[in-house]
């Protein structure tokens, strides 16, 4: 997993990007009959009220209802008819989401909506969100956690954003939490910034990762 982590990172990190409304930025390759969907981290000041407004709200009118962090809802719904066409696309065989920070979060929405609208290849969609925020709020039911089983959110131990918002605001990681780095080693600042991301992955191998769920 090492090299294949590294190389997505550095593949989020240098693409141009495309805006919509609400600072969603985002852009697509396909490789084959692949798919990948790519989140920018933050980098102005709506991401960040966007980042800020921990409000929960009901992702859409479903049956059972599941919340999630507002501000990030928010900027999803703007990006999401721009990047239904591809997600649908019959020609795709695998679906592959990826973002940092602030893109981490909407890589997680992003994976659900693939996986809701292409039960076909349920088997064949992954995400990885690097320093991923939590996203989700409350305890979710097993019929909707599953939905993020092929879900790996990347953290820095020490990275402050992948612990917020505070669980005790009763949000919480989806899919499988991978831990890199030493405790310690930064602050909670620098853990989150993307030179020591890349400085972690490329030491990490898999009997040095650690997979839990949160």
């Amino acid at each position: 997993m090492r090299n294949f982590l590294l190389e997505l990172f550095d593949d989020c990190l240098s693409r141009t990007y495309r805006e919509s409304e609400n600072g969603a930025s985002w852009d697509v390759s396909r490789r084959g009959e692949v798919l990948f969907l790519f989140f920018q981290h933050s980098h102005g000041l709506v991401d960040w009220l966007n980042n800020l407004d921990f409000i929960s709200a009901p992702y859409k009118e479903m049956s059972p209802e599941w919340r999630c962090h507002g501000g990030f809802l928010r900027v999803w719904k703007s990006v999401k008819p721009l990047v239904e066409p591809f997600i649908l696309d019959p020609s795709i065989s695998k679906i592959v989401t990826v973002g940092y920070s602030h893109g981490a979060a909407l890589a997680v929405l992003c994976h659900e909506f693939a996986y809701y609208r292409r039960p076909e290849l349920r088997q064949s969609i992954e995400g990885y969100g690097f320093g991923c925020p939590r996203v989700l709020y409350g305890c979710l039911p097993p019929d909707i956690a599953e939905r993020w089983d092929r879900f790996y959110v990347i953290r820095n131990l020490d990275d402050l954003v992948t612990h917020l918002p505070p669980r005790t605001f009763g949000f919480c990681h989806v899919g499988n939490l991978v831990t890199v780095g030493k405790v310690g080693r930064y602050s909670a600042i620098d853990a989150h910034r993307p030179e020591n991301y890349r400085w972690e992955l490329s030491f990490l191998s898999e009997n040095k990762s650690s997979l839990a769920k949160e």
